[in-house]
């Protein structure tokens, strides 16, 4: 097979289906990599989202992949091609996180993550941008530079897994393994309209996610999970991803609920547009509405009123109290929060997802805004406080966009970010699918459901 044929036949699918083609022996691990090395040597020059490449390795795993298939042994990725965040851990790679003073750091071994992608077959032909300490809805830092989004140049491809969205919607790969403690896997999957699934906190094992080298508890609301073109990818890599750590697993094994409806009609859906007074684009408003309503039709159960979440006021306090002690621990200028004010903050997070878990007993799913803005401009504004962003007209403070991806932060819920339209000027929308807790399945499939009866990924032009 030619790798003409294999980029127009192949790479322009999911990676379930290139496992099967490869299975199938229809094409080579080795093919496949090559020819996706070749799509990102032609197109991330304009994209720069690539920004570790090993593919002297990649092309060796390739090539352990086409032995193990000659041998006749399957695996769930077994030599698909993909890359991951480049702040996971990678033996014998960079793991900056974007920020200088870890330029030097080369990670000795893989994350768990990584790992378990390897033992799945994936073929690992690098990673991708961040913004400096992933902490931003942009991917730029001094080492690596600036990531662009592949539907307007001059927008952010999101963050902090903004350089896999955009290598995922620019055709490079099919699968990319990112992370999210405050939309960052979801964010970059709204602005680059592909999908993206934040998993339950704790389903997937954070070990080898962290700044240079550092191994310690996991670090609250954070969790690591995929994005990719399909759902169905989603849900392919949350099984090879999910299940707990060695220390857990002496005694746990990994048991998820099967999802709440196979048909939309079997769905109960609050939908809700409104959260802690933050600005709400009226297309993205417009988009979620026209959404509602072609539910209903298809015999969904669908409810609008945003006030039925619980304690949204509660909720921003607690979010804000574990993620501003998470994101200032270790540095110079950090207050150092009382441990039983810290205390107190895990006692409100458990009251919410109690409140949360009843709310589930009369709903299947909540659907919100990703972000009240699609892909915004590029801003090189240091200081958040003087950041703003363009909505209805109005300019609105950066940071409290921060409302929409931590609905399902706090809580430590599942949200699968799925595409469900566009703006009038050609901009990806969507909308992120919140779902009980550990009850993963429900949410991506409830997002394979919309996939096929309204639609999915749609590629952009090239650049």
């Amino acid at each position: 097979m030619s790798e003409t044929t294999i980029s127009r036949d192949l790479l322009d699918g999911s990676a379930g289906e290139l496992a099967r083609a490869l299975a199938a022996r229809q094409v080579s691990a080795l093919e496949l990599a090559d020819a996706a090395i070749a799509r990102i040597e032609a197109r991330d020059g304009a994209i720069n989202a690539v920004v570790v490449r090993d593919f002297a390795r990649a092309r060796e795993a390739a090539r352990a992949a086409d032995a193990a298939l000659a041998r006749g042994e399957r695996g769930p990725l077994l030599g698909v091609p993909m890359t991951v965040k480049e702040s996971h851990d990678v033996a014998g790679l960079p793991s900056t996180w974007g920020f200088e003073p870890f330029q030097a750091y080369v990670a000795p071994k893989d994350s768990i993550g990584v790992a378990r992608l390897k033992a799945a077959g994936a073929v690992i032909l690098g990673k991708t941008n961040v913004p400096v300490m992933l902490s931003d809805w942009q991917s730029v830092n001094p080492i690596y530079g600036r990531t662009v989004n592949p539907w307007d140049p001059t927008r952010s491809p999101g963050g902090s897994s903004g350089g896999g969205a955009a290598a995922l919607a620019a055709g490079m790969i099919p699968l990319e393994f990112g992370s999210d403690i405050g939309g960052s896997i979801r964010v970059p999957a709204a602005f680059c309209g592909v999908y993206g699934h934040k998993p339950s906190f704790g389903l997937i094992p954070t070990r080898g996610h962290a700044p240079g080298g550092l191994d310690g508890a996991p670090v609250p609301l954070a969790v690591v999970g995929p994005l990719a073109r399909t759902s169905a990818d989603l849900a392919l890599a949350l099984e090879v991803l999910a299940g707990p750590d060695e220390l857990e697993g002496v005694g746990y094994r990994l048991a998820l609920p099967e999802p709440r409806g196979t048909r939309l009609a079997d769905y109960r859906v609050l939908i809700v547009d409104a959260v802690w007074g933050v600005a709400l684009d009226n297309e993205i408003k417009a988009a979620l509405a026209a959404l509602a309503e072609r539910l209903e039709r298809a015999g969904a159960k669908v409810t609008r009123d945003a006030s039925r979440l619980p304690e949204p006021g509660r909720s921003r306090e607690v979010y804000m109290g574990l993620l501003n002690t998470a994101m200032s621990r270790g540095r110079p200028d950090a207050q150092p929060i009382d441990a039983h004010r810290y205390m107190a903050l895990l006692d409100g997070q458990l009251a919410l997802r109690r409140a949360w878990a009843e709310l589930f007993g009369e709903f299947d799913v909540v659907l919100a805004p990703v972000m009240g803005t699609v892909a915004f401009p590029h801003t090189d504004e240091a200081d958040w406080s003087k950041r703003t962003h363009a909505i209805n007209g109005q300019a609105t403070p950066y940071g409290e966009q921060i409302a929409w991806p931590a609905i399902a932060l706090t809580p430590n819920l599942p949200a699968t970010a799925a595409p469900i339209g566009f703006t009038k000027g050609g901009l990806p929308i969507a909308a992120q699918i919140i779902g009980p807790y550990l009850e993963d399945r429900t949410t991506l499939a409830f997002a394979g459901l919309l996939e096929r009866e309204f639609g999915g990924f749609r590629a952009p032009p090239p650049l």
